[in-house]
């Protein structure tokens, strides 16, 4: 006997749509907060953290697609707007000469460092200080159950 589906209660609607649109509004003054800070945008900012986490600066295209969670003609048109900046560089892949390693420039370490100290100031005083330490705590298992869900 097929399940029935249940669908979102009104509370359950109104609770999504809380959640949704404070995402987007949260999102949307850290985007501008960078980039009148810093001059990055948030998918710079996303990008040059990606390669200043990974092992010497340098990641394969389609690994730094997945690390940043794009796909990855989104990825390339996004490189190539950082190259011409020379926040990055693009070198042939030394393992595999079909693919291209993007590597962090020391222009893009220089503006990642410039623009880390200003992000995380909005950081905590646009959702940290909103929040009390059980509210954070409760908000960080509320994220995990989330990707969790996803990830299965």
């Amino acid at each position: 006997m097929p399940r029935k589906r249940r669908l979102p209660t009104r509370d359950e609607l109104r609770v999504w749509r809380e959640f949704l649109e404070t995402g987007e509004v949260l999102r949307a003054l850290l985007a501008t907060r960078l980039q009148a800070d810093t001059g990055l945008s948030p998918s710079d900012y996303a990008v040059l953290l990606a390669l200043s986490e990974a092992e010497g600066n340098r990641a394969r295209s389609s690994d730094l697609a997945t690390l940043v969670g794009w796909e990855r003609s989104r990825l390339s048109h996004h490189l190539g707007r950082m190259e011409r900046r020379t926040l990055i560089r693009r070198e042939e892949c030394a393992s595999d000469s079909r693919g291209a390693e993007i590597v962090l420039a020391p222009a893009g370490r220089k503006a990642f460092h410039a623009a880390t100290v200003p992000h995380l100031t909005a950081v905590r005083e646009l959702f940290v200080d909103a929040l009390t330490p059980d509210q954070l705590a409760a908000a960080g298992e509320v994220a995990a159950a989330l990707r969790s869900h996803l990830d299965r």
